[in-house]
């Protein structure tokens, strides 16, 4: 009930700890009525004060300079009903009414001005600096286009007054400066302040973000821009004030190929397409979604569904056509208002950016388009090594050159022969020889592709078609190989089991086929078979690469035996893959084949790592890796380089991983192995990195194989690396960018094949990030939703008590007190069950805290008895426990807060009783102890000197506690104490 004076201002104080949101506003229009019924100038000054504050931030600048018009008339009638603060807002609102002002185009040119020397007016009456006039002034011809850069200068060159933009603000406007001068390298370096949390405000750092991510990414600091996108903008989704910041990370989403994140950007905000109470920045907020709308089209994705007003559905096409309609409209009338075309052309130059990043940038988060939403536009394929030849013989006679040396590259000339066989851009021609032979090479390569994928059964089907058409064009050889690929292929466990005998007979059948061919013709001066139109020599080397591939078929799957069995394999097992293993090495090393000599060896040292004998499984690799780089085949490397990092790191000898894994990487984008696992490899190196403190190095490799993950729609993988990268950024104090991947893990659906309580988990640190950046109501949400997860777990009922008390404490923070005193007793439930004296003592602690922040009349009194619960526990624990607890801790800091309670009610003596029984208890925890120590100290001589009014006894105390700091290394509690007792002796 709104009946008096006093129950508005009450109401007005409630509202103001709302959200900004219609929720706020409206209630803010509310007030005012309200206010307006009484003879109370005073209350209505400030209802009004706090509505144009819901419209500054809800951006509906159409509205609020009426309602200044109606404080300036107060200010002029009545001024004794301002308080200090409210005179000052007076004057500084002067600003939000020019820019609010600028924002409608209805509003003419030449009323922004007059309000400007009426703002001049008013200042240089009541002696105010110019400063702030010069800025609204340059606003103008900023947005005009016209007189730029003499307004800056009159602006820049001003000191600042008590009435300027605060610095955080200014920083942003003399950096966006910058970069529309074409200056990315000078905008960042002045925006350094804000970017690095020097500077900051309730708009800033996040339009600074918003801002800055272009330049960034123009300049290719695509670590930082990583980041600034991600807690950016978290901290600008969803708001009509922001309209302009999320039609920038729209337009960066574009432009660094995250299409897909794009689009989900655009349907978390998709009520913006409605917020037209700032007519310019709903501009700049449709002409981001217009570029990345744009691009997607551009792209061929014209009929993919998109997020649109609300009200129906939207494909990509009419959603651009709808956008360019409404934006070149608004365009046009602040141009006709203005009388130059500097919107439409700044409107026009961000229209026309192409993307600046060849591939998309790994942002972290899942991708949409593995999920099955929309299809962001697709990765930009990197260049190839070679150009592809336009002739179809040619192209064809180079993969049979490239196949022959095993060259990686020949993967991507036979998938472009098939494609132009398959589209009809090619026909066979009989130069090439038979057809089948053609067939049979390309159902060769389509089974190893098939194969590196894990579909190891329509391999075998491929690699058995291969064989059939190499036998049809007479070509033994070749047809020998590929069925003992086959079989060693699509060995099943259970078909081992059941029909292992004759599997292995039919491999040891090809061998003896294959020793016989070789003992048929000699190695040289031979003749070529039906479509071999080598050398004799290159026959020759052809044979012996098909003799030992045979040779490696029955090694492959000797090895396969011995792996399924693990970790206690048949001694007939090992003894056969021994010989089989040993065979090949030998032949190879007779032969002179290096690389097959060093598939020997990475077959052996696998083996050894899996049975943990990673001396001998390292020794071997080493020696495959010497084989290799003596070899004609260099591109074999990144395999066993990848795997002797995995053994490494197993060691703890993260740095040589790091430089096997980058070299891997390297030599695999060099020779365009396509096969070659790249996804666990960036996160291998990634994890290793982390190990090595390298932060920066650990987010973009987690990052870059994350991505990889989802476009290989191995979800599950993804989501393992996302919670990897989190922890990553959150062991580095990124914890808004941890808070950001952690979301976007978990509204995956994808997550929920991931083992419960890895879910737990990252929900719980989901809930901790989102409470340390003080995101309390989220946080606590958070927390509830994990205690209905963990309410079924009858096994670790510990977690059910940690749960519970996190939650309390969060929810009180929050100001959710109902909800916070249940699952406070939830809580001690727990601990009933599942004892956790710590944790049940720490939310006791936070809870005497809070209470006498939260409740003025008895919140003494609650917070000690919150206290002496909390001692209760810690003695109930001493009493139960089988030896000594370690109870210094709780006890220390149970009677550190006592005292905090004790000296806020001016009780001093007993406060001061119990700091000194904080210090005794820490000094038993010896040199865990000191630090809290210390800070126990540091209370107790505030007590003394501030309550007790007894300095020398706290300069007394102070000095001896920062020696024995000093003592301890502990410089920087020292240096505390120091400063307290400096300003002791000063007095």
């Amino acid at each position: 009930m709104l009946d008096t004076p006093e129950a508005v201002v009450e109401a007005m104080r409630e509202n103001h700890d709302r959200p900004h949101g219609l929720h706020r506003t409206v209630t803010a229009e509310e007030l005012v009525e309200a206010a307006e019924a009484f003879d109370k100038p005073d209350v209505l000054v400030t209802a009004l004060l706090e509505l144009m504050t819901a419209y500054e931030f809800t951006g509906e600048h159409r509205k609020s300079p009426v309602v200044f018009a109606r404080l300036l008339k107060l200010w002029d009638t009545t001024p004794e009903s301002f308080s200090q603060w409210e005179a000052h807002q007076v004057f500084w609102r002067f600003k939000w009414v020019t820019t609010s002002l600028l924002q409608v185009p209805e509003v003419p040119l030449a009323t922004v001005h007059s309000w400007i020397d009426r703002m001049r007016s008013r200042y240089e009456a009541a002696e105010h600096g110019m400063q702030p006039v010069a800025a609204m002034r340059y606003h103008v011809a900023a947005h005009t286009g016209e007189g730029v850069t003499d307004a800056y200068d009159l602006w820049a060159t001003r000191g600042r007054t008590e009435l300027s933009d605060c610095e955080a603000c200014e920083t942003r406007t003399f950096a966006w400066h910058k970069v529309r001068s074409g200056d990315d390298e000078g905008a960042l370096d002045t925006w350094a302040p804000v970017l690095g949390g020097a500077q900051a405000c309730s708009e800033e750092p996040q339009a600074s973000q918003a801002r800055a991510l272009l330049p960034m990414l123009r300049t290719g600091r695509t670590d930082e821009v990583r980041s600034h996108h991600l807690t950016g903008y978290r901290k600008v989704r969803g708001g009509n004030g922001t309209q302009q910041e999320v039609g920038l990370h729209l337009e960066f989403c574009a432009l660094s190929r995250n299409e897909g994140r794009g689009l989900e950007i655009l349907a978390e905000n998709r009520p913006l397409f409605e917020a037209t109470g700032a007519p310019l920045a709903h501009l700049e907020f449709l002409t981001g979604v217009e570029v990345l709308i744009a691009r997607l089209v551009e792209d061929g994705h014209t009929d993919t569904p998109v997020a649109g007003p609300p009200g129906r559905n939207w494909t990509a096409g009419e959603l651009l056509r709808h956008v360019r309609s409404e934006a070149d409209a608004l365009a046009a009338a602040f141009d006709t208002r203005n009388g130059t075309t500097a919107v439409g052309d700044r409107r026009a130059l961000r229209l026309a950016r192409q993307p600046l990043v060849d591939e998309p940038l790994p942002l972290g988060l899942r991708s949409p388009a593995a999920r099955g939403t929309a299809s962001p536009a697709p990765a930009a394929p990197k260049a190839p090594a070679t150009a592809l030849p336009e002739d179809f013989v040619a192209l064809v006679g180079e993969a049979r050159r490239l196949a022959n040396e095993g060259h990686p590259t020949a993967d991507r000339l036979w998938t472009a022969i098939d494609e132009r066989l398959a589209d009809g851009g090619a026909e066979h021609d009989p130069a090439l020889g038979p057809e089948d032979l053609l067939r049979a090479e390309l159902a060769e390569h389509r089974a190893g592709e098939l194969g590196s994928s894990d579909h190891e059964g329509e391999a075998v089907v491929a690699m058995n078609e291969a064989a059939d058409l190499f036998e049809r064009v007479g070509m033994p050889w070749h047809a020998l190989s590929a069925r003992a690929r086959a079989v060693a292929w699509g060995t099943t466990p259970e078909e081992t089991e059941a029909n292992g005998d004759a599997i292995r007979a039919r491999l040891d059948g090809f061998l003896r086929d294959a020793e016989r061919l070789m003992a048929e013709a000699p190695l040289s001066g031979e003749s070529p078979g039906a479509g071999e139109t080598a050398s004799g020599d290159d026959v020759a080397g052809q044979r012996v690469r098909e003799y030992l591939i045979v040779l490696n078929a029955r090694a492959y799957a000797a090895y396969r035996d011995v792996e399924r069995a693990l970790p206690e394999p048949p001694d007939a097992a090992v003894e056969r893959f021994e010989e089989h293993v040993g065979r090949l090495a030998a032949e190879a090393e007779r032969l002179s084949v290096a690389h097959q000599r060093a598939n020997a060896r990475q077959y052996v040292a696998d083996l050894h790592g899996r049975r943990g004998d990673f001396a001998r499984a390292e020794a071997e690799l080493r020696a495959a890796l010497k084989d290799l780089d003596g070899s004609a085949r260099p591109w074999r490397g990144p395999r066993p380089r990848a795997l002797l990092a995995q053994f490494l790191m197993s060691k703890g000898e993260s740095a040589e991983a790091v430089e096997l894994l980058h070299q891997a990487i390297a030599d695999a984008v060099r020779y365009d192995e396509t096969r070659f696992p790249l996804a666990p490899t960036y996160a291998l190196l990634g994890h290793a990195l982390s190990h090595l403190g390298d932060q920066a190095g650990a987010v973009r490799h987690l990052s870059e194989a994350a991505a990889r993950f989802d476009q290989a729609e191995e979800h599950t993988e993804a989501t393992e690396t996302r919670l990897q990268l989190a922890d990553v950024l959150s062991g580095g104090g990124r914890r808004a960018d941890a808070v950001a991947v952690l979301e976007s893990v978990l509204s995956d659906p994808t997550a929920a094949s991931l083992d419960e309580r890895v879910l737990a988990q990252a929900r719980l640190n989901l809930a901790r990030g989102l409470r340390d950046l003080e995101e309390h109501l989220a946080a606590a949400t958070e927390f509830l939703r994990l205690a209905d997860t963990v309410a079924a777990w009858e096994e670790d009922r510990y977690i059910h008590t940690l749960v519970a008390a996190e939650a309390a404490t969060t929810l009180a923070l929050a100001d959710r007190w109902d909800q916070a005193a249940t699952a406070y007793q939830r809580a001690l439930a727990a601990h009933a069950e599942a004892p956790n004296p710590p944790l049940i003592t720490e939310m006791m602690r936070e809870f005497a805290r809070l209470t006498m922040v939260a409740r003025e009349a008895d919140g003494v009194d609650a917070a000690l008895d919150h206290l002496a619960q909390a001692d209760a526990v810690i003695a109930a624990a001493v009493a139960d426990a089988a030896e000594d607890y370690p109870d210094w801790y709780e006890r220390g800091s149970v009677h550190y807060r006592r005292a905090r309670v004790l000296a806020e009610a001016e009780r001093f003596p007993e406060a001061l009783t119990e700091a000194e029984a904080a210090i005794s208890a820490h000094e038993q925890g010896g040199e865990r102890g000191e630090v809290p120590r210390a800070e126990a100290v540091r209370i107790a001589a505030l007590i003394e000197g501030n309550g007790l009014d007894r300095r020398n006894d706290a300069i007394t105390r102070l000095t001896t506690a920062a020696a024995r700091c000093r003592n301890a290394d502990l410089d920087e509690a020292a240096h505390i104490l120091d400063a307290l007792r400096q300003e002791y002796l000063a007095r």
